[in-house]
Formats: C-alpha cells, sequence, structure tokens
C-alpha cells in the first residue's frame, strides 16, 4: 500500500477544498494510504515569483519540514509541484535543509502524474458524461512535462467524449500576479483560450490546476458562455 503526504495549495484549501476531497477518494479507493499534515501552509510560490526570496525561503523552509516524512508527496497542482520540483534548489542548495530539499524535490508529484507514473493506472473506473477538451496548463506542461497522462485517464473515463482543442498548450492568462498587473492581456488570452475550447463544441474544460480553472471559470461566468472548468480529479473521482 503506497504511502502519501497530501499536499493541498491554497487555492485548493480555500476555493475548492471539494477537490482535494476527490482527489483523496480516488487515492483511496486505488489502495494508497493517504496522511495529511493539517499544520502545512503555502510552498511560497507567489512570493517567489514576485521577487521575495528571503520570504519564500522562510515560506519553503516550513514546506521542507512539513514534508519531512516517508513516502510520496502528492497534490493537486503541477504549478505548485513544478515550483518546488524546479525552484527549491535556488533557495536551498548548499544550506542547512539541503539533503531534505533533495529528499523532497524527488518525492513529490502532481496528481495525474503520481496515478500514471507510479501507480501505472490509467482506468480508474470513473464515470463523467458530457463533451470536454483539456487545457494544457503552464506549470503542468512546462514545468513538469505532463502532457499525454491526464488524457489517458480522460480517454478511459466512461460517458466521456474527450476532443482536442486548438492550441491546447497556449496559456490561459493567469500566470499569479501577470493576471493582476496585465489584466488586459490576461483576460485577451483568456477569451483566447475559451473560444478555442468553445469551437470544438465541449461543454467542459479540464485542467490540472485550479489558478487555470479559476480564471477561466471568471472569464466565462462574466461572458455568461455555455462551458464549465474543471479540476480533473473532480471528473476522475466520478462513479
Amino acid at each position: 500500500m503506497p504511502k502519501i503526504q497530501l499536499f493541498i495549495p491554497c487555492f485548493i484549501d480555500q476555493l475548492y477544498p471539494e477537490t482535494g476531497m476527490n482527489m483523496v477518494r480516488v487515492l483511496e479507493r486505488l489502495g494508497c494510504d493517504v496522511q495529511y499534515n493539517t499544520k502545512q501552509t503555502c510552498c511560497g510560490q507567489p512570493a517567489f515569483n514576485a521577487g521575495y526570496r528571503d520570504e519564500a525561503k522562510a515560506v519553503g523552509t516550513k514546506f521542507l519540514h512539513d514534508f519531512d516524512g516517508e513516502g510520496y508527496i502528492v497534490a493537486p497542482s503541477g504549478s505548485c509541484t513544478g515550483y518546488v520540483r524546479n525552484y527549491f534548489g535556488e533557495l536551498f542548495d548548499n544550506s542547512s535543509d539541503h539533503n531534505l530539499n533533495n529528499h523532497v524535490r524527488q518525492n513529490i508529484f502532481e496528481y495525474t502524474e503520481f496515478l500514471t507514473d507510479i501507480l501505472k493506472v490509467d482506468d480508474i473506473g470513473a464515470t463523467f458524461n458530457g463533451k470536454a477538451t483539456y487545457h494544457d496548463a503552464c506549470g503542468a506542461l512546462r514545468e513538469c512535462g505532463i502532457k499525454q497522462g491526464p488524457r489517458k485517464l480522460l480517454q478511459h473515463v466512461k460517458g466521456l467524449e474527450l476532443v482536442e482543442m486548438k492550441e491546447c498548450e497556449t496559456c490561459c492568462g493567469f500566470g499569479g500576479t501577470f493576471a493582476v498587473k496585465f489584466e488586459p492581456i490576461s483576460m485577451g488570452m483568456a477569451q483566447t483560450k475559451v473560444k478555442s475550447a468553445l469551437d470544438t463544441g465541449a461543454k467542459y474544460i479540464i485542467t490540472t490546476d485550479t489558478s487555470c480553472l479559476m480564471h477561466m471559470q471568471g472569464y466565462i461566468d462574466k461572458n455568461n458562455l455555455p462551458i464549465q472548468a474543471l479540476h480533473i480529479a473532480d471528473v476522475l473521482a466520478g462513479r
């Protein structure tokens, strides 16, 4: 039975808690021993991306010690996973937490990546009726190299018709503080992404990251468009 330390990112904790619960339901269904440290907080990515390295290191240090136990670390976010895996070295290489950092970086996985690469499963036994398209979130695709895994999982969902949209790898426009500092550009990118999804006739946009989901759904709601953004964990939990 694989032992898992659950990492719940900020957006999941504050805005999409049911997505975290759905992730746990699937992992436990697959026989995993899921543990959750209630003292965990942010990985520090917002501070790091904004240039506040000292603050990012302070938060990152807490993160390392929150996840210093045995087992895999699994998160429903390619963005947070990619940040820890690829950028913690800039903060902790040759520090007192050097070895702990290496341990954590080697053991952290994005949710779908863990299912396909570690558990070696692609059929969860899920059912979800509807036509959907998949959005390659930047963190999952560019930071973690995740491309085919989520698609394989979705292709095995009963009742789900999966269609590809044009520019599936194009950024949705969120980009953390980019959406705040450059709102017109950010919303223009969201418009392009959602239009590409609508052009397929899909009723759902599925992705691995709630940051993308939140950004696209905000544009969808503002313009009353006939499509919905969903996290892949919510789709895979369908029975």
